[in-house]
């Protein structure tokens, strides 16, 4: 029998349905801040204009030249901090080659009160402290732990298997399936034996970046199998799953595209929502 689809959509819909009237009442803006011509990037900016748009929120796309110096865009970071119509902004992700190795300068640079990408050490190190302390999360594991609550998805006392541990996604979701009381492994490059979690994982979320790493000799019979990867094949979106393989072996699964996807996007307006709440408190 055929998995389960969770669609990402009407969950997504759903969650930027019950930001609506916060969002009439508090009026937040949100700034995408873009460096250079990446395709991957105006697409993704583009839905997030678009989604802006459809909640009636306030939104702004800068749009630096590739050849923007790290002092330009460290000022450009500085007058957003500054600018108290700005509630909240990003810094889209990849920058330019010449500008890689500063990432972290500038996630540093970003004040932690309007970092709605979560990517700062101030609200990751928050999260470790419990659900309640989760103000401002990474926007892709708030989609993906949004998107299992959508579908009543069990999370308490279940095996949990993390594949990737990067800052953005794997890291942040191992802590918040923790903090929802599952048991959690992260594997990664260095992992021995990967099959050997997997197979024993209710919950599988794969976060690598690797087109069909994960078969379906992979995955326990019956699991939910949530799929963060994007990969592009022959000029289409894949995720790190073998989609129609796993979903003759599991209970639900995500589709890529169209299953994370749109919880990062309403992920990162309900940010920018909790930060214009909180810098109204701090008042």
């Amino acid at each position: 029998m055929s998995a389960a689809l969770l669609l990402g959509k009407p969950a997504a819909d759903a969650l930027l349905h019950s930001l609506k009237a916060d969002i009439k009442k508090l009026d937040p803006k949100l700034v995408v801040v873009q460096v250079g011509e990446d395709p991957a990037s105006a697409s993704y900016i583009k839905k997030k204009i678009e989604s802006c748009a459809a909640v009636g929120m306030r939104s702004e796309h800068k749009h630096l030249p590739e050849k923007t110096t790290l002092e330009e865009l460290m000022a450009t970071v500085n007058v957003l901090n500054k600018d108290p119509d700005v509630t909240g902004f990003i810094v889209q992700l990849p920058l330019p080659k010449h500008l890689e190795s500063h990432v972290p300068d500038v996630i540093k640079a970003i004040d932690p009160m309007k970092d709605v990408d979560g990517f700062g050490a101030y609200n990751l190190g928050k999260m470790f402290l419990s659900p309640e302390f989760e103000h401002l999360p990474p926007a892709t594991p708030a989609g993906v732990i949004e998107l299992l609550k959508y579908y009543k998805i069990e999370i308490a006392g279940k095996n949990a298997v993390v594949l990737g541990r990067s800052n953005i996604v794997g890291k942040p979701l191992a802590v918040m399936l923790l903090n929802r009381g599952a048991t959690v492994s992260v594997c990664h490059s260095q992992t021995k034996d990967i099959a050997s979690y997997t197979k024993n994982a209710d919950l599988l979320f794969s976060a690598v970046g690797k087109a069909k790493l994960v078969t379906n000799d992979m995955v326990k019979p019956r699991a939910v199998v949530i799929d963060i990867g994007v990969n592009r094949v022959d000029g289409k979106l894949a995720g790190d799953v073998d989609f129609d393989a796993v979903s003759e072996v599991a209970s639900a699964i995500t589709p890529v595209p169209g299953g994370v996807g749109p919880m990062t996007v309403a992920s990162l307006i309900r940010n920018c929502v909790t930060a214009k709440k909180r810098q109204l408190e701090a008042l």
